[in-house]
Formats: structure tokens, C-alpha cells, sequence
């Protein structure tokens, strides 16, 4: 066994004496700040995996894993080269899907109020697999829509006044229609028929879906596309598919995968979530070095005791192991209050949310500012259990000197000065 029975004994009966007085309430504080830093720490790495998972299931789901464009801007005969890219071992044994697209920025109009936005023309089949379960649609059933009628975004319906059925201008610099009097931009209308909630700010107010063949006529690109989109199975494996699109081919065409595309956004995620990690770890090293001082405090309070002890014969392994197993014991009551109290509050971030924003009546989360209606949050294990086993770890290495200091104390001298 680890610990003899005599050294169990005595290192709760130092670690939980009612007369240690300061040294006590050191130690306890030292309890209460590891595991609020295990808690916090779990807490924030869970939801900022969260936001990693929504944010780049939204947005990398939408635009495709792998993208295909042409350097021209538009690709012509584009079921051909489909047809060619299906025929490709390596692409097909990792794609889902390949969904052609026909993309362009306008101003959109309605009721004397304009907002900026993406069109994006697209196979409503294709639109329909694309959107996960969370998405929800108003209206007219994706299934029905037809050529000339939109698909919008709620936030931007409802920031233009429109509703379903309400028609709205379109406006494109890109696709400006050449008169004798200079190029104009061409504006057209379009009835809304369906409204659509994914629960990510950026697309709710700013993008409008339309039928593939609509689109290429309002961008005025006849019967061409400006990308294709790749879906693939697992999205980290997308080097494979990307090569072997590179290859096939021919000179014009730029392959770029979803890192690749939003490469700020996703360095940015990391940035801050390593930098969190290091900054709430603060708290669990602060609550360590509390440690040390409950330690040291409670060897200069034991002095005698310890001297004593040594007298009669416990050696001075077993003294370290004492003190190792009182300071120990800390850290790892407080990792795991905090583990449970930490994954609890993960779990239930979002009623906790809500009931602080009801406290409060402030919104604490908008979503114009983080993307999203909801606080995400993914609680792994393995990021739990590391968590939970650093604060035991740096609980430990806290108590190797003050059990060094004991177990180096001479009874002799000790004995000698009482």
C-alpha cells in the first residue's frame, strides 16, 4: 500500500485539527480556489468548444468542406467537370456530396429600409440536405419554391419590415446591365416565400437562398456557376480530397478547403481558447501556492510533534509521506468538487443563462455579437479528467517542499530548544 495506516492517520488528523487556527482557514481557502478554478476552467473550455462546433458547423457546413472555383470567376459547363470529380476515387470515397452554386453580394430593398446580403443560388434539394435539424423554416415548404421566389433569412426579413409574401428589390453592382448611358445596376424583384432561423446571426441576416437557375439569370452569368461545394465525411481529413482534386484539373481552377477560407476565424478560436486556458489555470496555481503555505505553516506548528515522531522511529520517508498525503488531499477534494460542479454547470450553461438574464433583465448573450442565439458548450471527458488531473498534479508538486522541510527536521535540536 501507498500509505501505511500511521501515516494516513496522522496526516488527516494535521489536515483537519480544529486548533490550527489561520492554518486552517489557508487550507480551506486553498480547497475553495482549486475547486472553483476546476470548475471555471470546465466551465469556459466547455463552452468555447462549443462555439468552436456551432460556429464552424454553421459556417463551414454552409460553404462546403472543399471548394472549387475557377480564377476566370465563373465556371462554365460545370456538370461536366462534376461528373468528371465523381468519377474520382479519392473524392468519392470521402464526399457526401458536390452541390453547385451561383454566389453575389446585393443591397436588398423593402419598404423605404435596405440591408447588404449574399445570394446564393442553389438546388433546393441541395439546400435541403445542407441545413441540419436545428434550422427552422417558415412558409412555403423548400420542396415547392420555384423559380423567382426567395428564400430569407429571418433576422432580415424582419430588419426590412417583409414578410412572407412581400416582395423585395435586389441590387447588384456585379451584374450591372451596360446602357447607352453606362453601366446600371441591375435591380430586380422577387417575392419572399419561405423565412428561414439557423440560429447564427451572420446567416439569419444576411442571406437569401434561391433556385439555382434564378440566380444565374439575376447575376447574369447564363448558364455558369462561381463554385462548387465538396461535403465530406470527416471535415479534418480534407488534404487527401484537395491533392486529388489539384490534379484532376486542368490549369484555371483553385482548390481551397475550409481552413484555408476562414483561416483568421479559425486561428482566432485556438488563440483564445489556449489563452483562456492559461489565464483561468492562474487560479488553480494561486489556490497551489496556498497549498505551500498551509504546508509550511502546519510544519512550523507540528515542530515538536514532528520531532517526536522521528523519535520514535518513523522514518523520514514516512514523514514526507505525510505531509505529501495532507496536502495532497486538498487538491484532490477540491478537483473534484470543482469536476462535479464545473460539468453540472457545462451541462446547464444555457437555463443558467436564461435565469441571469431573467435576474438581471439584461440580454447577456446577443446575438449580433456572438453569432449565435444560444451558449453553446461541449463537455468532453478526456478535457475533464486532464483538467481535474492537472490540479492534482500541481496540488502535489505544492507539497513536496514543506514535506521535505519536515522530514529534514532534526528532533534533537527541536527537542532540545522546548
Amino acid at each position: 500500500m501507498l500509505f501505511s495506516r500511521l501515516e494516513r492517520k496522522v496526516a488527516f488528523r494535521y489536515l483537519w485539527a480544529k486548533k490550527r487556527g489561520f492554518g486552517a482557514l489557508v487550507s480551506w481557502v486553498s480547497l475553495v480556489g482549486i475547486m472553483l478554478g476546476v470548475a471555471t476552467l470546465i466551465v469556459v473550455m466547455s463552452v468555447m468548444g462549443g462555439f468552436h462546433d456551432v460556429l464552424l458547423g454553421r459556417i463551414v457546413g454552409m460553404n462546403g468542406h472543399v471548394v472549387v472555383y475557377h480564377q476566370d470567376g465563373a465556371i462554365s459547363d460545370y456538370d461536366y467537370l462534376i461528373d468528371k470529380i465523381r468519377q474520382n476515387k479519392i473524392v468519392m470515397s470521402n464526399a457526401t456530396s458536390i452541390v453547385p452554386i451561383a454566389e453575389g453580394q446585393v443591397m436588398v430593398t423593402s419598404r423605404g429600409k435596405n440591408s447588404g446580403a449574399m445570394v446564393r443560388g442553389i438546388n433546393m434539394s441541395d439546400l435541403i440536405a445542407k441545413t441540419d435539424g436545428g434550422t427552422r423554416f417558415y412558409g412555403k415548404d423548400l420542396n415547392q419554391i420555384q423559380d423567382g421566389e426567395l428564400v430569407v433569412g429571418a433576422s432580415l426579413s424582419r430588419n426590412l419590415g417583409a414578410s412572407i409574401g412581400t416582395e423585395v428589390s435586389l441590387v447588384s453592382a456585379n451584374s450591372s446591365t451596360p446602357t447607352p448611358f453606362g453601366s446600371m445596376p441591375r435591380i430586380m424583384s422577387y417575392p419572399i416565400k419561405t423565412a428561414f432561423f439557423m440560429g447564427m446571426y451572420e446567416y439569419d441576416s444576411g442571406y437569401i437562398f434561391m433556385p439555382l437557375e434564378t440566380a444565374q439569370k439575376y447575376l447574369n452569368i447564363g448558364k455558369s456557376i462561381t463554385h462548387i461545394d465538396i461535403f465530406l465525411r470527416d471535415p479534418e481529413k480534407t488534404n487527401d480530397v484537395r491533392d486529388a482534386l489539384m490534379r484532376l484539373l486542368p490549369d484555371g481552377f483553385v482548390v481551397r478547403d475550409w481552413r484555408d477560407l476562414n483561416r483568421g476565424f479559425v486561428g482566432a478560436l485556438q488563440v483564445e481558447s489556449n489563452v483562456m486556458f492559461l489565464i483561468l489555470m492562474l487560479i488553480i496555481i494561486v489556490a497551489v501556492f496556498n497549498i505551500v503555505s498551509s504546508l509550511v505553516m502546519l510544519v512550523k506548528d507540528k515542530n515538536k510533534d514532528i520531532a517526536v515522531l522521528r523519535t520514535f522511529g518513523v522514518s523520514r520517508k514516512s514523514m514526507m509521506k505525510i505531509f505529501i498525503l495532507s496536502g495532497t488531499t486538498i487538491g484532490v477534494i477540491g478537483a473534484f468538487a470543482g469536476t462535479v460542479l464545473g460539468t453540472i454547470v457545462a451541462i446547464y450553461i444555457e437555463p443558467i443563462r436564461k435565469f441571469f438574464q431573467w435576474m438581471t433583465g439584461r440580454d447577456l448573450f446577443p446575438s449580433e455579437l456572438y453569432y449565435l442565439s444560444e451558449l453553446p458548450s461541449r463537455v468532453e471527458f478526456w478535457t475533464v479528467f486532464g483538467i481535474a488531473v492537472i490540479a492534482i498534479a500541481l496540488a502535489f508538486l505544492a507539497t513536496l517542499y514543506p514535506a521535505w522541510k519536515a522530514a529534514n527536521t532534526e528532533p534533537v535540536e527541536v527537542l532540545r530548544n522546548e
